[in-house]
């Protein structure tokens, strides 16, 4: 079991993740944009970590100039990138096709981990991902109609996002060789506001942040699904090979079905159930059959 709790931390994260939709709805009835969502995420996210580090043990807020370069990779070209990305994939194809390219991102993070980390591309993890793309398509409703509205702009952004979701597990398996998973999450949301505010708009809904459900779900989403999610991703990602790490995590689309279920109200076809077992075969693959040592661990 001690072998494994890696893996189980990243499923956590992934769990958390799958929260989000609770939150963005919720913000979303109040009248913000998506891109003002991604903002209110990660400010709420950067203010809870550094009031968490400022309680726990400030020497987490230092880093070595040198080392930025992590975090604006972390910040910038995955959480500020990815986000872009995505939300400009949704308007420019179909939503489900949309999320299926960003659930492109473990085959991403297993042929950067070839060259990055020498991590060994095993056909057991081309397998995994083959049956992961076919499971998350399947739960999002684009398998087996094949409904799709599609460009070929449409289609680069939408692998655009997956290779910016990816790049969070390459940057951040480099930055834990040196920093605690609380120090590379504080600093990639910290980075990731700074560039978003500017684009934001957000001081145009001052006046709706007074109300106290904006408040909470602006909290909780910064908690959740962020913060908490983020840190626990990346202590399993310091433990695990990035490329097994971006499978695991990829249970968030049967979360986020389960969640359209009991929260929404939303209906279960034959098909997503058929697409969610096997999302949670891909990451049962990938997992060790007996404990290993790794030049990445800690």
């Amino acid at each position: 079991m001690k072998k494994n709790w890696p893996y189980l931390l990243i499923a956590i994260s992934a769990a958390l993740w799958g929260l989000i939709a609770i939150f963005v709805q919720g913000l979303r009835a109040y009248g913000f944009s998506p891109i003002q969502i991604v903002t209110i995420r990660a400010i709420s996210a950067g203010i809870l970590l550094v009031i968490y580090v400022l309680i726990k043990d400030r020497k987490l807020l230092k880093i070595k100039a040198k080392d930025i370069k992590y975090f604006l990779a972390t910040g910038l070209l995955s959480i500020v990138f990815f986000n872009w990305a995505y939300f400009t994939a949704i308007q420019e194809i179909s939503l489900s096709l949309a999320v299926v390219l960003l659930y492109t991102s473990p085959a991403f993070v297993a042929i950067i981990s070839r060259f990055v980390f020498k991590e060994y591309l095993s056909l057991k993890k081309v397998i995994a991902i083959m049956i992961m793309l076919m499971g998350s398509s399947l739960v999002v409703g684009l398998l087996p109609s094949l409904d799709i509205a599609i460009s070929w702009y449409g289609l680069l952004i939408g692998l655009g996002s997956g290779l910016g979701y990816a790049l969070y597990s390459i940057f951040g398996k480099l930055a834990s060789n040196k920093y605690s998973s609380t120090t590379i999450t504080t600093y990639t949301f910290l980075v990731a506001s700074a560039g978003l505010i500017p684009f934001s708009g957000l001081w145009g809904m001052k006046e709706v942040f007074y109300q106290n459900e904006v408040m909470f779900l602006s909290i909780g989403l910064g908690l959740f699904p962020s913060a908490l999610a983020y840190i626990l991703y990346t202590v399993g990602l310091a433990k695990v090979e990035t490329s097994k790490a971006a499978i695991m995590a990829n249970i968030e689309p049967v979360v986020a079905m389960i969640v359209g279920i009991f929260y929404f109200g939303d209906m279960l076809t034959a098909w997503q159930l058929i697409g969610g077992i096997l999302v949670l075969s891909a990451t049962t693959l990938v997992q060790e059959k007996k404990a290993k040592s790794t030049i990445y661990s800690k």
